[in-house]
């Protein structure tokens, strides 16, 4: 008797993968290619911490001096909290769009929707700023780089303006490869975080091997008071480590491109922002040790940078500063992907305008490449329309991460408000195990306490950044309004939101799938 040919194991799990979407109403039309690599690549990339601790430290410090270091521990705990909640939904909800879909199915249409309208529009921003990062490390590889002027400093007039002239070179780039397809997307964001890793491990080993003084540096308030003043100027510099720790439910968004991802998803959401708060703390106790000084003002306007330029000759320092040139590129890439992936999502479910382009994939590179490019052109909008400002980065960096917070807590409370209902015991027709056969990611009785703790420390964290502060929304002092640029900013997306709500019903509706909250 003949027997029959099965397919190798990885074509079993995608075709029970594409059975499983079948579940939620959906085709599979995007090309599940991922694997457990390429999805915490997705994840890592978007945190990158060589991109946006070069780019931020100088933040941080300027504030609180070395001891700001404490306010990483501190986000990290926080962060985690709401990451573990985004792990038990990426398990029972496996879609693109993740930060939609899960928002969607445990709060409702209209919480979903203006989640993940608040999240599109966070991320063309969060990619201008990363794209913004070229500025911080270019210039200092080769001068050459200074195309506008001839003041680096992102705070400057000529700094901010170049800065705009190479994040939207970097943008056209990373739009033609979402434009591509996910085989060479995946490859490069695969290399890219292998050398960031290495340049991680490498920037470490150089702080600590150049040490001049000891970890206990890391209680020195710098020359601020000790008292409830400093307790003000620490809470200030957290706002470092609360823009760096964003973006690792990335792996959410490709769970159509993952293979297994009800188990791919919630383990590599949790690993890239733990392997980030290891790798980024380690990173700035190094820094802080190594820096030629604690008092002379160049650690709080060049950062990172100048401890490398100052520990390491050339060639090795500028060999590491393209390293994080490359941090920069992938970083900008996984999050206009993760932004793409989100439009496509909501599109299909007939959510935007012109959803029969945006959510179309195209068959032989299986990728939405409309709202790749849709998503490149914003980014570049908002480079072009701040030319010349030199608050720039600051406000880019603080309205977008306000918004992406502002996103999470509309997964976290409503999440919270069903657990109160019994979620996840409560939950019928969704299955308990993957398409290995292996229980689904649970919190347990745990779920209720740290989901809390998620969504207090969210809220929280909502009023540090949007805090009308001159010192983060109008260095220069030009500006007095920017001020308040996230109230405000928020305030207009959500009127620009309510004019845009769709008021039919999205297709399909997730009541009728058998998998509703």
């Amino acid at each position: 008797m003949s027997q029959a040919v099965l397919p190798p194991p990885s074509d079993r799990h995608a075709d029970g993968d594409s059975d499983d979407l079948l579940e939620f109403g959906y085709e599979q039309q995007l090309h599940r290619k991922l694997g457990k690599f390429a999805s915490f690549a997705a994840g890592f990339s978007f945190v990158s911490i060589l991109t946006t601790i070069f780019q931020l430290f100088g933040l941080g410090f300027s504030f609180a001096g070395p001891a700001f270091f404490w306010a990483w521990p501190v986000v990290f705990v926080g962060q985690f909290m709401v990451a573990l909640c985004f792990a038990e939904l990426a398990a029972r909800y496996p879609i693109s769009g993740a930060i939609y879909q899960w928002s969607r199915r445990v709060g409702g249409e209209i919480t979903g929707w203006f989640a993940g309208w608040f999240m599109i529009i966070a991320q063309i921003v969060t990619a201008s700023a990363a794209a913004i990062a070229l500025q911080v490390v270019l210039p200092n590889v080769w001068s050459g780089f200074q195309i506008v002027g001839t003041d680096t400093a992102l705070t400057s007039s000529d700094g901010a303006t170049n800065a705009v002239v190479l994040g939207t070179a970097l943008l056209v780039i990373t739009t033609t490869i979402n434009s591509i397809g996910v085989n060479a997307m995946a490859r490069i964001n695969s290399i890219g975080v292998t050398c960031e890793i290495v340049g991680v491990i490498a920037v470490i080993g150089v702080f600590f091997t150049h040490a001049q003084r000891g970890p206990d540096v890391v209680f020195d308030t710098g020359g601020v008071p000790v008292d409830s003043g400093y307790i003000g100027a620490w809470i200030v510099s957290g706002l470092m480590a609360a823009y760096v720790m964003v973006g690792f439910g990335s792996a959410g968004e490709l769970a159509e491109e993952t293979k297994n991802p009800r188990r791919v998803a919630p383990r590599t959401i949790r690993l890239a922002l733990s392997v980030s708060a290891l790798g980024g703390g380690l990173m700035i106790i190094g820094a802080l040790m190594a820096a030629p000084s604690l008092t002379d003002g160049e650690l709080a306007t060049q950062g990172l940078p100048y401890v490398l330029n100052s520990v390491l000759s050339s060639p090795w320092g500028t060999v590491l500063l393209i390293d994080v040139a490359i941090a920069i590129l992938i970083c900008t890439l996984a999050i206009q992907t993760a932004a793409s992936r989100l439009m496509f999502s909501m599109a299909r479910d007939g959510r935007l305008p012109a959803s029969r382009v945006l959510g179309s994939v195209n068959k032989t590179t299986g990728t939405p490449i409309a709202p790749a490019v849709v998503i490149g052109l914003g980014c570049v909008l908002v480079l072009v329309v701040n030319v010349g400002n030199s608050a720039i980065f600051s406000t880019l960096a603080s309205v977008c991460i306000v918004l992406i917070y502002l996103a999470y807590m509309m997964v976290t409370v409503p999440l919270l408000l069903q657990r109160l209902k019994g979620w996840p015991r409560s939950t019928t027709g969704a299955p308990k195990v993957d398409s290995e056969g292996k229980p689904l990611f649970t919190l347990g009785r745990l779920g209720l306490p740290v989901n809390l703790v998620a969504v207090v420390y969210g809220a929280a964290m909502v009023v540090n950044l949007s805090w009308p502060r001159p010192e983060i929304y109008d260095p220069s002092g030009d500006f007095p309004l920017l001020r308040w640029a996230a109230p405000l900013t928020v305030l207009a997306v959500v009127a620009v939101g309510a004019l845009c709500f769709p008021r039919g019903k999205a297709h399909p509706n997730p009541v009728t799938t058998g998998v509703s909250a």
